[in-house]
């Protein structure tokens, strides 16, 4: 790809921090699972797909440092304040009961590995190579999240009434995933990404079959209302809580090697 253009340096600073921001907040709500796991299993789950979130948001925030000037990983993951953070708001909830995390789980990790299958190609390098590794891990967490809608959608009936429910809740949430860039044309001019719009689409085809082999019901799209605002830095009140618990040790001392 050719020298970045001031336009381009934007459009890609803006996409990198949304996805970047996703992953460092959803990954800190999936390691409070760590000790409260309904199994042991599903608790050593959650604490590795917490690290590996840590891992992919370190991976887009160095990008940003070594590509676009901005501030280093850890000074951009801990210092900034709640307005300036672009994580949507389907990862700022508390983990709830284990049926609220697990289809947020699902939701979230079905958009994001076809986004950086979709990234994996992109004009922009130093994205498509981080892209593709990244796709491979989250391929298992989406996986295990599959595997686990279905036993617990066809399970008994209180199962099933709750994973219902919490699909119901979340699928609102899930759709602020997609909130479009103000750069979406400018992206895809440029190779860098296809857009939301079209990662939209093909998430709904991907999560409907397993919704139904879990005997669930997807919610009408059409008649929900996409919880927006957190990619223009308006977020839910479970936030600047998150925020302040999750920086309170770098802010002691931010010169400090752990």
């Amino acid at each position: 790809m050719e020298a970045l253009s001031s336009l381009h340096k934007e459009a890609i600073r803006e996409f990198l921090y949304k996805m970047a921001d996703d992953q460092l907040i959803l990954g800190h709500r999936n390691s409070e699972w760590t000790g409260l796991g309904p199994l042991l299993e599903e608790d050593i789950a959650f604490s590795s797909m917490a690290q590996d979130k840590l891992g992919h948001a370190l991976a887009l925030y160095t990008i940003l440092h070594e590509h676009l000037g901005e501030k280093d990983p850890d000074t951009i993951a801990f210092t900034r304040n709640e307005r300036e953070l672009r994580c949507c708001h389907l990862v700022e909830y508390p983990i709830g009961g284990y049926d609220f995390s697990l289809t947020r789980h699902f939701l979230f990790d079905t958009a994001e590995h076809l986004r950086f299958e979709m990234l994996a190609g992109s004009a922009f390098e130093p994205l498509a190579q981080v892209a593709r590794k990244i796709k491979g891990e989250i391929k298992y967490h989406v996986l295990h999240a599959q595997t686990w809608m279905k036993q617990l959608g066809s399970a008994t009936e209180e199962s099933k009434a709750r994973m219902q429910s919490a699909l119901n809740e979340t699928m609102p949430l899930a759709l602020g995933i997609f909130e479009a860039s103000p750069f979406e044309a400018e992206l895809a001019e440029h190779n860098i990404f296809a857009g939301e719009h079209e990662l939209r689409n093909r998430w709904l085809e991907v999560i409907a079959p397993t919704v139904a082999d879990a005997g669930l019901v997807l919610p009408d799209i059409d008649a929900l209302t996409p919880a927006y605002g957190g990619r223009q830095g308006y977020h839910t009140e479970y936030l600047q809580p998150l925020l302040t618990e999750m920086t309170e040790v770098f802010r002691i001392d931010p010169t400090v090697e752990w």
